[in-house]
C-alpha cells in the first residue's frame, strides 16, 4: 500500500477545493487552515514550480481527541493533510495515509483509531472527486 491516496478530478482546482470542504463538514471535519504552496514559493522568489499545490490542513476535534488519549505522540503527524494539486494539467486530490504517518510509533490501538479517520478521508475524496 503507497503512503498516500491520490485521485483525479475533472473539476477545476476550485471547485475540487470548494467539493472538499463541503464533503468534510458532512463528516465534522472542518478545514483549519489553507495555504497555495505555489504561491508561497514564488513569493520567495522561486518561479520554476509552475503546478498549484493546495494543502488544506483538517481536523475533527473528536477525533483528534481519541487520537491524542491513545498516544501523546501523535501531535506530530496532526492535522491531516488532503492536497489539491495539478499534474500534467489534471486537477488531483489525495492525502498522505494516516496510517502510514502513525507508524514510526508502534502504538495498534493508535492505528485501529487512523485507520478509521483514514477511511472517513478517502471517502471525503472519492466523493469530492
Amino acid at each position: 500500500m503507497s503512503f498516500h491516496y491520490t485521485i483525479q478530478s475533472d473539476k477545476s482546482l476550485e471547485e475540487a477545493i470548494r467539493s472538499v470542504e463541503e464533503q468534510l463538514a458532512a463528516i465534522q471535519f472542518r478545514v483549519l487552515w489553507q495555504t497555495n504552496l505555489t504561491d508561497n514559493l514564488k513569493n520567495k522568489g522561486i518561479t520554476s514550480i509552475e503546478e498549484s499545490y493546495n494543502i488544506l490542513e483538517v481536523c475533527n476535534p473528536y477525533a483528534a481527541e481519541k487520537v491524542l488519549g491513545q498516544n501523546p505522540e501523535a501531535n506530530y503527524f496532526l492535522p491531516c493533510k488532503i492536497t489539491v494539486f495539478e499534474k500534467n494539467g489534471k486537477t488531483q486530490i489525495g492525502l498522505p495515509r494516516p496510517t502510514s504517518a502513525m507508524e514510526p510509533l508502534k502504538d495498534a490501538k493508535l492505528i485501529e483509531i487512523v485507520r478509521e479517520i483514514e477511511n472517513d478521508l478517502i471517502g471525503v475524496i472519492d466523493k469530492a472527486k
